[in-house]
């Protein structure tokens, strides 16, 4: 008999612009699916993120279900939806365990643990063997503080925090618990008739951003999967599941020149036509610009590169450690050999102006990306930016901190200005951009951009905030063509 259940919960959190391209899997929560098995958990996946129910259903699934164990992940965006998440679970399954981990729980476990508070554990880091050894300690016997990398409440009721977890020697020990998932669910909306899977070729990043969640996380640490398992992976995928879609996750898939250019060898020699999404640094993109031809032949055809800004000065403030010839070369090269390019730049600095806004608009023009995305500085309270920029922060609400809203109120500019100078940035852009999409001679990449297009212009974050500026008539016709033309 399998012991008492763990139910996993993606949170009904919305920014707008994230959940229009498409429904994507919760590939961390898959992975602690497995190691609750391990534990002898069963575990089940209710991705109310993706299916786009609310808390009432959330309770109904709670309900129904009454399992022993109930676990979400949370980054700073949806802490307060995971909060109310543990607090219905409680409601509805009296007794039940509440387990929370993520990047913003790992570091701000204090403030998780307070009087009152639903969560009874967080997990701070990789959390598969964390999980799996919790789980062994809450069904059979031992001491939650043998437990590394575990947060709790002591005997006093304050918190206590076990000593960290070391990452994984073998990325291998865990595989994702891929049967839970709703397949049909998951789609790219950007493709007809997709299906949408997401696999991880490596974990971690080597860089110090200094605005970045991830570096922190993984302590600037970097692991890679042997070519052969990820390949494995996505065969199965296609196979069993019918994905033709699939999302790398990793934020650094391209760290090993070696092993990633063996992982394209055997995608391309596995020959399934899949259609691949990816991101990876500017440099990397010039660096293999002698097998750039093998990204797109083995189904690579959108790739992000974060560029964050197109001056010198401020790629270095953040401790990009990438040049601004470098990006622009590597969108080129990017478009060059047959994929979308897609970046962002980020604006909302305490010394931002609607000067050195407009600059930046100019210059994402020159670079020239198919898609670009403006985004607003985000201050996480864990990263190295937040204590340089303190003093300007204007907005305490969490749910707001997802790099669309601003944060941060420019000495020289209100938060309202800021905000508007970012939509009209994303107005202009594309307004420049609409007629070439429709002229792109291979109707691959038209269909692409324009379905793209749509949907950026249907998100709700777009749209309402487009709208409010006014959006010109020649951007609403070529719209309306795309419709019939696309």
């Amino acid at each position: 008999m399998s012991a008492p259940g763990l139910l996993l919960i993606t949170p009904p959190y919305h920014c707008g612009v994230v959940e229009v391209a498409g429904r994507w899997l919760p590939l961390n929560l898959l992975y602690i699916a497995s190691a609750a098995r391990k534990a002898g958990v069963e575990p089940a996946l209710y991705d109310a993120m993706s299916l786009f129910t609310g808390w009432e259903e959330i309770r109904a699934e709670i309900r129904r279900r009454k399992p022993r164990f109930v676990a979400s992940t949370a980054i700073t965006a949806t802490i307060d939806s995971c909060l109310e998440l543990g607090r219905i679970a409680k409601q509805e399954a009296p007794g039940c365990v509440y387990i929370l981990g993520g990047v913003h729980p790992t570091f701000q476990w204090r403030d998780l643990l307070v009087p009152g508070s639903p969560v009874d554990f967080v997990v701070r880091g990789e959390g598969e063997r964390t999980v799996e050894e919790l789980l062994r300690v809450l069904t059979g016997e031992g001491d939650v503080a043998s437990v590394a990398g575990l947060s709790y409440r002591g005997g006093d009721g304050l918190p206590v925090a076990t000593p960290p977890r070391q990452n994984l020697g073998d990325l291998e020990e865990y595989a994702a618990a891929f049967d839970l998932a709703d397949w049909p669910v998951y789609k790219y909306f950007v493709i007809p008739k997709s299906r949408l899977g997401a696999v991880a070729t490596s974990r971690g990043c080597v860089y110090g951003c200094t605005f970045c969640s991830q570096q922190v996380f993984w302590n600037r640490s970097w692991r890679g999967r042997e070519p052969a398992r990820v390949v494995e992976e996505m065969k199965e995928l296609n196979e069993r599941h019918g994905v033709n879609v699939i999302l790398f996750t990793d934020e650094y898939p391209t760290r090993s020149q070696e092993r990633w250019e063996e992982l394209l060898d055997r995608i391309i020699a596995l020959d399934r036509g899949l259609y691949l999404l990816m991101e990876t640094r500017a440099q990397d993109i010039v660096r293999d610009r002698e097998f750039l031809h093998k990204y797109r032949q083995a189904g690579i055809v959108h790739v992000y590169v974060g560029l964050e800004a197109t001056e010198q000065e401020t790629l270095d403030r953040i401790d990009k450690r990438s040049s601004v010839e470098e990006g622009r070369e590597s969108l080129r090269l990017i478009r060059e050999h047959g994929m979308l390019s897609e970046t962002s730049f980020v604006l909302g600095f305490p010394e931002e102006t609607a000067e050195s806004v407009q600059r930046t608009l100019e210059q994402a023009k020159y670079f020239d990306p198919d898609m670009a995305h403006f985004l607003a500085i985000t201050p996480w309270p864990y990263a190295d930016l937040y204590e340089e920029v303190r003093d300007s922060i204007a907005v305490t609400d969490f749910s707001r901190y997802n790099l669309i809203e601003p944060i941060l109120e420019p000495r020289a500019m209100t938060l309202r200005e800021i905000d508007e100078a970012i939509i009209r940035c994303y107005r202009d852009f594309y307004m420049g951009k609409m007629a070439d999409f429709a002229r792109y001679p291979d109707a691959f990449r038209r269909h692409y951009m324009l379905s793209s297009m749509k949907l950026i212009m249907k998100s709700s974050f777009i749209r309402d905030k487009v709208m409010r500026l006014g959006m010109p008539a020649a951007m609403q016709k070529i719209l309306a063509a795309a419709d019939g033309g696309a």
